[in-house]
Order: C-alpha cells, then sequence, then structure tokens
C-alpha cells in the first residue's frame, strides 16, 4: 500500500513485533501499516484479536518477510483503540441484548447484560460503549444513550464525533470529580498570586461563547508605557496530573465545534463555571505581564499564577464597533490596545508572518439544527486585537522556556512547530502564480515568505484571490506539536507553543504544568510528552476531520432544497474526475463529474495548470473560473452534492 520495501539483505525473521495501525477494508480483510516494518502487513480476521479499524496495534508476522511480496501477521495486542463508542442498534434477548454496529466496517456483535441498557428496548437506535473484551470472547458493553429517532440532526453530529474517536458523554466519574470540585477560591490560594482583582480587566469573546479562557487587563505605567496582562484560565489548578479528570482531558484532547454545539474537552462545571473568566468573579488565572511602550516595545515581561476579577464581557462586534466609531465604554484602553495590536501585526509581516486573510462560513440554524442561511465571519480589527496579544503571549512563553537548559540540553516542551512548504507543492504553484503576473523567489523559506506577502497584497479584491489563497494555503505544511523546536513558519516565530487556550486543547494544560515547574525551578522528567505531542497533533487533525463532515452535512441538508435551480459559482479543486465547484451565494461545495461533462468532449487533467481540458475543443476549467452549475442531487448519507455545469456560461480560456 504504497510504503517502500527496506533493503532485501535484511531480512527480518517471522514472530517479531510491529507497532502500526490497523485498517479494516469494508469487506473485512484488515492491513497493519507499520513505520517500524516498512510495508503493510495482511491480517485476516479471524487474526485481528479484538482490534478494530483505526486501532493502534502490536503486529506478529506469521508468513512472509519484509522485501518478499505479501506478507501475513496476526494482532498480538491492541495499545491503543481509536474508538470505544459505536452507533447501532438493539435486538434483545431472554435476559440480555445484542447490539448491532451500523458502521462502514465490519465489527462483531456487542453482547449486552439487562443492567446495562440504561433504559433501551428491542430496536433502539442507541450508542454503545464496548466495556469488555478479550480473545475469543464476544465484546461486553453497556449503552451510554439511547438515540432520539425523530432528530436525525442530532444523530449525525453524535455519530460523526464517534467515527473520529470523540466520547459524546462524560463517565459518571468524571462528573464526580468535576462536581466535587470548590467554587469559592480558598484566601490562602490567593495568597500564593499576584493579585490583578484592581486592576481594570476584559474578556473579548464571539458573542454566543460561553468558555471565555483569556482576559486583558491595562494600566497605565506612565504616559508612554503601559502594563498590559495576558491572562488566561487555571485549568491545570483544577486538573491535576494523574485524575480521573486529567486522563479524560488527554484522551479527548481538544473541543471539537460543529455548526450546532460544542463537543467540550472537559465537563461544563469547569469550561463555562470555574474556569470560564465571566465578568464580576474572583477567577485564578495563569499570567503573561507586559511593559509596553505606546510604539509597541515590549520592554519587560513577568509569566506566572495570579488573580483576577473581570470588569466586562466584551462581544467582538462591540469592541468593533469601538474601534470604528472611538466611543464606548473603556474607549482609551481599547483603542490604544487595538493601535498597539496593529504595530505587532505590521512587524510580524515585515519579519516574514504570512498574511492570509482568513474568512469563516458559518450556518444560521434553527431551533432544530436545520440551517437557515449563511453568515460570512471575517477577520477585523477587534479578533486581530485578540489574536495579536495571544500571539505574543505564547510566544513569549515559548522562548522563556527555551531558554531553560538542563546538563547544556534544552527541556521538553509541547512546542507549535511549522515546517518550511513542501518544495513539490510549492513548484506548480509557483507556475500557476506565475500566469496571474505574481513572481516567487524560492531560494529561501524567507524570500517564499516574503514572495507570499507581496502576491497576497496584491490580489485583494481581485477575481483570483479566492483560488491563489486557498492555493497558496495547500502548499502550506501542517502545524503540529512536537518536543523538537523548529520554529513557526507561518507565523514568522523561531519559538512558538500553545498556552492562551486551556479549556479547550490539551496542550496548552502540558504548557503550564512545565512553565510553572520552569518558575518553581523544579523541572521534572517528561518521558511520555514527544507520545503526547503527537497524540495530540493526532486528535487535532480528527476534530478538524469532525468538524469538516458537519460542515459538509450541513451545506448539503441546506442545498437539498435547491435541487433542480441553477447558480454562479467558482471552480475551487480540479481532479481527473471532475472538478468541485463553490456557490458564491451559499458558499456550498459540490461536485461536476467527469462523466456529465462526455457530452461535450474528452476532457483530461493538466495538473501544472489546475485545469481539466478538452482534448478536441481546448475548453479549460480551470481553478478560479467562473461558472454556471445545476443543483443535480444532495445526498445526505454520503454528505455529497453533485452539480452539473451548465453551457450558457462561455468558459473558453
Amino acid at each position: 500500500m504504497g510504503h517502500k520495501h527496506p533493503d532485501k539483505k535484511k531480512k527480518k525473521p517471522t514472530g517479531q513485533l510491529y507497532k502500526g495501525t490497523l485498517e479494516v477494508t469494508r469487506s473485512g480483510m484488515g492491513f497493519v501499516i507499520s513505520k517500524t516494518f516498512g510495508q503493510d502487513v495482511l491480517v485476516r480476521p479471524n487474526d485481528f484479536n479484538t482490534a478494530m479499524h483505526g486501532d493502534t496495534v502490536l503486529v506478529k508476522i506469521t508468513r512472509g518477510q519484509a522485501g518478499s511480496g505479501r506478507v501475513q501477521g496476526e494482532v498480538e495486542a491492541v495499545t491503543e483503540r481509536k474508538q470505544t463508542d459505536f452507533p447501532g442498534h438493539i435486538e434483545m434477548g431472554e435476559g440480555f441484548a445484542f447490539f448491532i454496529a451500523e458502521t462502514a466496517r465490519p465489527m462483531p456483535d456487542v453482547y449486552l447484560p439487562r443492567a446495562k441498557l440504561n433504559g433501551a428496548v428491542d430496536k433502539d437506535r442507541v450508542i454503545v460503549r464496548i466495556t469488555e473484551w478479550s480473545k475469543n470472547k464476544k465484546p461486553q458493553g453497556e449503552v451510554v444513550q439511547v438515540l432520539d429517532e425523530s432528530d436525525e440532526n442530532d444523530r449525525v453530529m453524535k455519530e460523526i464525533l464517534i467515527e473520529n474517536g470523540f466520547p459524546i458523554v462524560f463517565p459518571e466519574e468524571v462528573m464526580m470529580a468535576s462536581g466535587k470540585l470548590p467554587e469559592i477560591i480558598p484566601q490562602e490560594e490567593i495568597a500564593r498570586r499576584k493579585d490583578f482583582r484592581e486592576i481594570r480587566t476584559f474578556t473579548i469573546d464571539p458573542a454566543d461563547a460561553k468558555d471565555f479562557d483569556d482576559a486583558i487587563s491595562f494600566r497605565m505605567v506612565k504616559e508612554d508605557l503601559y502594563e498590559i496582562g495576558v491572562h488566561i484560565a487555571d485549568v491545570s489548578h483544577y486538573v491535576e496530573t494523574g485524575t480521573v479528570l486529567d486522563d479524560e482531558a488527554y484522551q479527548r484532547a481538544t473541543s471539537v465545534y460543529l455548526p450546532d454545539r460544542v463537543n467540550p474537552m472537559l465537563p461544563e462545571r469547569i469550561s463555562n463555571e470555574l474556569c470560564s473568566l465571566r465578568p464580576d468573579e474572583d477567577k485564578l488565572t495563569f499570567s503573561a505581564v507586559f511593559s509596553i511602550t505606546s510604539k509597541g516595545e515590549v520592554k519587560d515581561y513577568w509569566l506566572g499564577r495570579t488573580v483576577i476579577h473581570s470588569d466586562q464581557r466584551f462581544a467582538y462586534e462591540d469592541v468593533q464597533e469601538i474601534i470604528e466609531k472611538k466611543e464606548g465604554k473603556y474607549r482609551d484602553e481599547i483603542l490604544i490596545l487595538h493601535d498597539l495590536a496593529q504595530r505587532f501585526r505590521k512587524q510580524r509581516i515585515k519579519k516574514g508572518a504570512i498574511n492570509f486573510s482568513s474568512v469563516e462560513v458559518r450556518f444560521r440554524l434553527d431551533e432544530k439544527g436545520k440551517p437557515i442561511g449563511i453568515t460570512i465571519k471575517e477577520s477585523k480589527e477587534s479578533h486581530q486585537l485578540i489574536e495579536e496579544f495571544m500571539l505574543l503571549a505564547n510566544r513569549t512563553v515559548a522562548t522563556h522556556v527555551s531558554k531553560i537548559k538542563i546538563k547544556k540540553k534544552s527541556i521538553p516542551f509541547p512546542y507549535r512547530i511549522h515546517d518550511t512548504p513542501d518544495k513539490e507543492k510549492l513548484a506548480p504553484f509557483v507556475l500557476f502564480a506565475k500566469k496571474y503576473g505574481h513572481h516567487f523567489d524560492t531560494k529561501t523559506p524567507e524570500g517564499i515568505a516574503a514572495s507570499f506577502n507581496l502576491m497576497l497584497e496584491d490580489v485583494r479584491g481581485k477575481p483570483e484571490q479566492h483560488v491563489l489563497e486557498q492555493l497558496g494555503i495547500r502548499t502550506m505544511s501542517k502545524a503540529v506539536y512536537a518536543t523538537e523546536n523548529i520554529g513557526h513558519y507561518g507565523l514568522g516565530f523561531s519559538n512558538y507553543c500553545h498556552f492562551t487556550s486551556p479549556i479547550r486543547r490539551y496542550p496548552d494544560v502540558l504548557t503550564h504544568r512545565i512553565l510553572q515547574e520552569v518558575l518553581n525551578e523544579q523541572v521534572l522528567v517528561h518521558e511520555k510528552l514527544d507520545e503526547q505531542c503527537k497524540y495530540c497533533s493526532e486528535r487535532e487533525r480528527a476534530a478538524m476531520d469532525s468538524e469538516r463532515a458537519a460542515n459538509k452535512y450541513k451545506q448539503v441538508e441546506y442545498m437539498k432544497e435547491f435541487v433542480g435551480e441553477e447558480f454562479e459559482g467558482v471552480i475551487s479543486g480540479v481532479a481527473a474526475f471532475g472538478f468541485w465547484v463553490e456557490t458564491v451565494e451559499h458558499k456550498c461545495e459540490g461536485l461536476v463529474s467527469i462523466n456529465s461533462l462526455m457530452e461535450y468532449d474528452d476532457f483530461r487533467l493538466i495538473e501544472s495548470d489546475y485545469a481539466l481540458v478538452g482534448r478536441r475543443s481546448g475548453r479549460s476549467f480551470r481553478m478560479g473560473d467562473k461558472v454556471r452549475i445545476k443543483v443535480v442531487s444532495a445526498n445526505l448519507a454520503k454528505r455529497q452534492l453533485d452539480y452539473e455545469w451548465v453551457l450558457s456560461t462561455p468558459s473558453k480560456s
């Protein structure tokens, strides 16, 4: 399956164990993808030994050798489950029940004792958690939730989360542990901290947010010197290492934001109550406090634990209005912070940060979760105000920790890293950008970043802006968590970490813990940190996949109303089997299949041109082209929109 064969001389004997991921095909056959072995290992269903699709396993080679064609093996042990919860339905027996999973890949039926049915009856659609499973026995489970048959949206959203390995219900012991956390902050805890309660402090968040994990304090030291505090919810005070709360937060690793819900990393008692920096309440925080001149020069900083009292909760829209109208509550503070943020932003871009503009498409939903409209959310100055101060705090913490050496070695730390662009992905993009008159200096990473910024500035407001931005983003590497610090290319920082969102991201909790050890001058050995970074990166990708799948479902649900209608669109992607079009009006993407174009010409993919070109007519469909389409089908089960090209728009290049 596309893995290279190792040197044939180094034949590996049967019986050895290798770590890998089990991939189960729809027919039920398994393959273990192992980097350490160097090629895929075929595993027959009888040899899965309780492993399921996506699980991390140890596989034992039983037939064949590396480099000698087909290699067969059996799963010796499951080291990590991708998924423990499954959607399906119940079938009742005498005194017990069976659960039949409704999954894309085959899996055995699950035995459910009567006591574990949680009120479910015969034929109910349910979510079941596997609780016990040993070799040569049927898996045993419990009903986590009975699904409401009439609420299709709720069922689908839960299934998307479960498919991606996110539990949708907190275990009872986790809820009990969060319920026992004290609401009142003990006086001795306040005495241990720097007290910011008397200093003007406020939060700026989306209008519908409930978990406020960052606040900003402002104090004028003298006319051209300010003390600005970035205060972050002190989650690690409440979620201690080795507790059930910590284990659950790590397993989830991130909150997942779907169109109609948040699947939180931490129970709501912590995320929306104890740790949320709500106005008019004393809160425990971990802070980065800066002395900054009116010209935007950071003179000094302090890192440590604090207690704050937020005076005001702003929505981004409120702050945007204050910036634009130059009036409103805390006007002076907000305008100073705005000015500093814009200075920081200019400095960053000048030093090589790549300035992609960010536009978010959100669905307006009715009370049943049905999409009734679309809103476009742009990054405005109020968003940039918060973003710049969060970037400053994250960078400062990472730089501070990076300087700490033990026996001349840097201490392990969960850096947020971003590699330079992939040369193979960059080459066709550079040629494509050239057609629009943009020249790239590809000799150095700095040259690439500067070329990107020149191009992004030049295309702003032009028809090709969207296509060049989208393609530019695709050439970029993915940012990940790692203990090896290679810097963050996209932001132009040598040191960067995530410190500012511990309510919704587990790496920020790790950052807080290690930073406190550094401040205490008692750094512990974090042997599993590398593994934790890889796991958190993988969970972040799974959360993004969930969000993409849920948004796609909403797009299909929304466009169902428009089957048979025609719309203007822009080509957003091309492949050998067709091209994708995003409607201008709704920003909903569908596929125009190559089969539906057969009557016009025989089209082939020209990769360097991001285009499908007709052999006879020379007609082309290139990324960024405007086309007219007709909505032909909206398949909710497959989360798929099918469009047809409508000839009325001339489209010759």
